[in-house]
């Protein structure tokens, strides 16, 4: 290895650092501002709590043996219908991508419940499903899977219309041509995919648990309102916050592990 490439890797490892120093940075910044702020009475604790309010809480949660429960409940629930949206997604995309008649068809359908208020169908999803973790799960598909599918499918038709008609020149048959060539190529699209179903999952369940739900994150959150305890609103915001990035960041090592294989 030549000293120039030595320096640039060094280069690229300083800047992770940095990146990181910084990140790491504006977190203690924002919860040691925010602790000042609330013991100076600058601003109201009883709406935004503190940072030490809502640690002390967790604690006692953890404590209570509750906190456990409540996040792999949420956690399950996301998994779930994260799987299957991805799942489902996927294959109705391949679907929509081999028949174009079918895209034709359900195209205007597909945007109109992409815009569709989930939340709305709330009342309705209880009463078909029940007011079980069915509802979650369900609520939570209605807003990943419609991402998933056009998020995918855009990828398929996006790919160089001249790679497949070579590929096709070769004699490579339509199972050939998605999985050779389709997929393989659409994988960046499937990894964006994979981002944000995981993101809308987490969404869907928290809406879930506030409409249906006995343990979980979005019940803790709706549990504290309904209670005016807003430091218990307040840790259930910070353990999903904290929740969220972790999901991503498996997502983005995985992404990491699917480029050194492309």
């Amino acid at each position: 290895m030549s000293d120039e490439q030595r320096k640039y890797l060094r280069s690229l490892r300083l800047r992770k650092y940095f990146v990181i120093f910084c990140q790491i940075s504006i977190v203690l910044g924002f919860f040691i501002i925010w602790e000042y702020l609330a013991n100076k009475n600058i601003i109201n604790t009883f709406v935004f709590s503190k940072p030490s309010k809502i640690m002390e809480t967790i604690i006692n949660l953890a404590i209570q043996n509750n906190l456990f429960v409540h996040i792999v409940t949420t956690l399950k629930e996301v998994l779930i219908s994260f799987i299957l949206g991805i799942l489902l997604g996927f294959i109705i995309a391949i679907i929509l991508y081999e028949f174009p008649i079918i895209s034709d068809i359900v195209d205007p359908f597909l945007t109109m419940l992409n815009s569709l208020p989930k939340v709305a169908l709330g009342p309705l999803i209880i009463i078909i499903a029940g007011a079980n973790t069915k509802s979650i799960i369900v609520m939570a598909l209605l807003i990943n899977l419609i991402v998933s599918i056009i998020t995918i499918y855009n990828g398929f038709v996006n790919i160089d219309e001249k790679k497949i008609k070579l590929v096709k020149s070769f004699g490579a048959n339509k199972i050939q041509i998605l999985t050779k060539l389709i997929i393989p190529s659409s994988y960046k699209t499937i990894i964006s995919s994979l981002k944000l179903n995981i993101s809308m999952s987490l969404i869907g369940v928290i809406m879930g648990e506030f409409l249906v739900s006995k343990a979980g994150l979005g019940y803790l959150i709706i549990y504290g309102t309904q209670v005016f305890n807003l430091s218990l609103v307040m840790s259930g915001i910070l353990l999903l916050v904290i929740i969220s990035y972790i999901l991503y960041k498996i997502i983005t090592f995985i992404e990491g592990k699917l480029i050194k294989n492309f």
